[in-house]
């Protein structure tokens, strides 16, 4: 499908205010800026209790049948194979990833932030369809997210992981066409959806034991410390971003990664960033 038949990218002129209904979350105050990231993944890693989300009520194998289309089965039988018992989540690895740290990144919040209301300085419009009625969703791009996407594909093997919306049919209305947008260079080698995730104690967990990679090689990147409460070792916190536009975490984050890019047991060298 051409993506520019369906999704209209925005002018920077148009307005923008971020509202998800049950959807996407709305946007909270934004956080002191005066820590540094070594302070912040101490800090995050340590972090022992998660508020656990709200759950909502999944679709059941009927109403995915009679609401997905025809050109979403395929996303369909990928639903089924997640929920299949000691399956690997990612293919194999390619010969041009041989040897590479595994990085999982997240996307709302911590690439892009996304609404249903007009924000200002949108980057995309993608239209979802709900009961029968087309939104629009604005999104936004957070600061150095191209400089930061390059430089991770030159370097690691890429897995966007994002666990953001509920219905299957939306995930691939919302999420796919985004990341089409948002990954022009083509760096993540595989998307997986909240399907994919884990659900524990109200949160829809990231479980890398299930990706099919050495854990000592494989590193996430969350806003969000109940995404990987069951490997916080291995996790590179990064601040929820919503609107600013002064924000350089991703750019600051760039040297970590180069340094992380060359470890041959994250573990190692996640401990000795994390040391006063």
């Amino acid at each position: 499908m051409e993506h520019g038949s369906i999704i209209t990218q925005a002018r920077r002129e148009d307005a923008l205010v971020l509202t998800k209904q049950g959807l996407v979350s709305k946007s909270s105050p934004k956080k002191p800026r005066g820590r540094s990231i070594f302070k912040a993944l101490l800090c995050c890693l340590h972090t022992q209790h998660v508020v656990q989300s709200s759950s909502t009520t999944e679709l059941t194998h009927k109403e995915e049948a009679n609401t997905i289309a025809k050109s979403d089965l395929l996303q369909c039988l990928q639903y089924q194979f997640y929920q299949i018992p000691g399956t690997c989540l990612l293919p194999a690895v390619t010969e041009q990833d041989q040897g590479r740290v595994c990085v999982v990144i997240d996307l709302d919040e911590t690439l892009v932030h996304s609404s249903f209301k007009p924000i200002n300085n949108a980057d995309f419009i993608v239209p979802v369809e709900i009961e029968g009625t087309t939104h629009q969703v604005y999104v936004l791009k957070r600061p150095y997210v191209d400089e930061f996407l390059r430089r991770m594909g030159e370097l690691f093997e890429c897995v966007l992981f994002t666990a953001s919306l509920a219905k299957l049919l939306l995930l691939f209305q919302y999420a796919d066409p985004v990341t089409d947008l948002l990954d022009r260079c083509g760096v993540f080698r595989a998307r997986l959806f909240r399907e994919a995730c884990v659900f524990h104690q109200g949160c829809y967990v990231k479980d890398l034991s299930r990706l099919g990679r050495d854990l000592r090689k494989t590193v996430i990147l969350d806003n969000s410390p109940a995404s990987y409460i069951f490997h916080p070792e291995n996790a590179v916190p990064v601040q929820s971003w919503f609107d600013d536009m002064a924000d350089t975490e991703l750019l600051n984050l760039i040297p970590v990664f180069e340094e992380l890019s060359g470890t041959d047991d994250v573990y190692t060298s996640l401990g000795q960033l994390r040391a006063p």
